[in-house]
Formats: structure tokens, C-alpha cells, sequence
């Protein structure tokens, strides 16, 4: 057995397809397992762009799903954007690791949840608020990135935190 030391530059500046190779290494060596699902067929479900509005109601469908609430609150990071028609990527791993949840599948399990609550405000089954890609990214549309970080923003205002307004 050979053993390698790279440095993050090194790997931040490897060609795309080695960066991938080293992160499906480390993930199956850590045994934070699961693949993420394959993309589903467009003609069967359709990423949506939720509003700020919508985004609170999937928020209050999920209020008693601690884990659920904290993926959620992902989105309002920034992504990265790409493809036509654009879509803001995220990667499982950057999720499961923010969240502290135990493996890749309990994200998807939350993502799950998050989809049928968009299914259900929607009245529409084959809308969704995510999808995945075969290299370990959830996708959401731009506008439901935007209106989850205004959400969160708006959550932080409302709650006067600072050093002067400390809760008693």
C-alpha cells in the first residue's frame, strides 16, 4: 500500500475529475456512504422556484423535524450556479457535514421530506424543491436559494441578536 499527501492547493487545483475521484475516496472511507439518487427524468418532476413566502410555509410543516429545519436552512448559503436554465448546486457532503447529521442518506431522508412539504403546499405532486445530480449535489433553482437566505435574514432581524439585546 502507497500512501499520498497532497495539500489543499494541490487538490483545489486538480483537474475536476480528480477532485471528484478524491471526494467519492474520502466519502467511502469515512462510510458516510449512500449515493445520492440519480436525477429524475424532467418530464416527471420539475424543479420550482419558491418564493420567500412559500419557503415559510415549508419551514412551518417542518417545525417539529429539528434535522429537516437545519437542512433547509442550507439553502440560504450561496451555491453555485450553472447550466441553462440555471440551477444553484449544492454538495450532500457540505450538507451533511453543516448539519452533523450521520450519513448522506439522512440528508436525503430531510430533502425527502422537504420535497413532499413543496408537493403538498403546491397541490402538486410532480413539483420539487430539489433534485440530484450522479456527483453528489442537491440542485435547487436560483429563486428558492434567494428566498431561503431572505427568510433566514428576516429570522435573524426579528430576533434583535447582538450584544445589547441578550435574552434574560
Amino acid at each position: 500500500m502507497i500512501g499520498i499527501t497532497l495539500t489543499t492547493d494541490q487538490i483545489r487545483n486538480a483537474p475536476r475529475e480528480v477532485r471528484q475521484w478524491i471526494e467519492h475516496e474520502v466519502i467511502a472511507a469515512l462510510g458516510l456512504g449512500a449515493e445520492p439518487p440519480a436525477a429524475l427524468p424532467q418530464q416527471s418532476n420539475h424543479l420550482v422556484a419558491c418564493s420567500r413566502e412559500e419557503a415559510a410555509a415549508i419551514l412551518a410543516q417542518l417545525q417539529g423535524v429539528l434535522p429537516a429545519v437545519n437542512v433547509l436552512f442550507e439553502f440560504a448559503r450561496p451555491g453555485v450556479s450553472y447550466g441553462q436554465p440555471p440551477v444553484m448546486a449544492f454538495r450532500l457532503i457540505d450538507i451533511l457535514h453543516h448539519t452533523k447529521l450521520q450519513n448522506i442518506g439522512q440528508v436525503i431522508g430531510c430533502l425527502d421530506m422537504i420535497n413532499q412539504a413543496l408537493a403538498q403546499l403546491r397541490r402538486d405532486p410532480s413539483a420539487r424543491f430539489c433534485g440530484f445530480d450522479n456527483e453528489g449535489h442537491c440542485l435547487i433553482a436560483p429563486g428558492t436559494q434567494q428566498s431561503i437566505a431572505q427568510l433566514w435574514q428576516n429570522m435573524i432581524a426579528s430576533q434583535q441578536i447582538g450584544p445589547g439585546n441578550q435574552a434574560a
